[in-house]
């Protein structure tokens, strides 16, 4: 695990578009395509942004970029809640992306039949048999200060110890109908990028990363071969400061 604290908000978005840059263009040119979950949440807007403009407009190949969802709230795409919706307002039509290579999350008859769906366009995106996971190339987290990550909430341990790729849950703010994709598959992932700012998740911080708090699903995250990397901004990462076990974090 790797933790590297920014300057600022600002740097935090910066530093975010430059790992995905970077992990796009090395990925596209050791295996032809890059396939990358992002999350949801007003943390990452601010790097999804930064991705319409210079130098990532030009520089990451746009043409092998395929997007996926980590998670996503059952409701109309107009709906401030969806982060697909946000998604497309903040860089996804800005972008010289093919939109057959954009993979949203999207409403069905029910939130069982949604997961489903989902599964069989990553099975077939990954052509996996059914007994194994897909492998992302990377996937952006976020944390609630509940410790929650992706839809995956501390009463949702069945998300963890399971076969399945996506799960239908129901939680969070709004208390809405969600899709998540499951802890073994985002573990399964080559490299795992937590975003996190503000001295609001100043707290869930200290306890996932110096406490190792069992009972928060941001502690279940454990790449089985990939990297981890915690990306923090200076008030996100206040508490961290005063703990002598965290003296392998970096200054950007």
């Amino acid at each position: 695990m790797e933790i590297i604290i920014l300057d600022s908000a600002a740097r935090l978005a910066e530093k975010g578009a430059e790992v995905f840059s970077d992990a796009a263009r090395q990925t596209v040119a050791d295996r032809g395509r890059f396939a990358v979950a992002i999350s949801g949440g007003s943390t990452p807007r601010a790097m999804h942004r930064l991705l319409t403009e210079e130098p990532y407009l030009s520089t990451v190949p746009w043409s092998k970029v395929h997007l996926f969802w980590v998670d996503e709230r059952l409701v109309p795409e107009k709906d401030p809640a969806s982060n697909y919706g946000a998604a497309r307002q903040d860089f996804l039509d800005h972008l010289p992306i093919p939109p057959e290579q954009v993979h949203p999350m999207t409403l069905s008859d029910s939130p069982q039949s949604a997961a489903s769906a989902y599964h069989k366009q990553l099975h077939g995106f990954f052509n996996r048999p059914e007994d194994g996971f897909p492998v992302f190339d990377q996937i952006f987290l976020g944390i609630g200060t509940d410790g929650h990550t992706a839809s995956i909430f501390p009463k949702d341990r069945g998300a963890v110890n399971t076969d399945y790729w996506v799960q239908a849950v129901k939680g969070g703010k709004p208390d809405v109908h969600r899709l998540t994709l499951t802890a073994p598959v985002i573990n399964r992932a080559r490299s795992v990028v937590f975003l996190v700012a503000g001295s609001g998740k100043a707290e869930v911080v200290k306890q996932v990363l110096a406490d190792a708090t069992p009972v928060l699903p941001a502690t279940w995250i454990q790449p089985v071969e990939g990297r981890l990397l915690w990306l923090l901004d200076r008030a996100a990462a206040v508490l961290l400061a005063k703990n002598s076990r965290k003296s392998e974090s970096q200054s950007d």
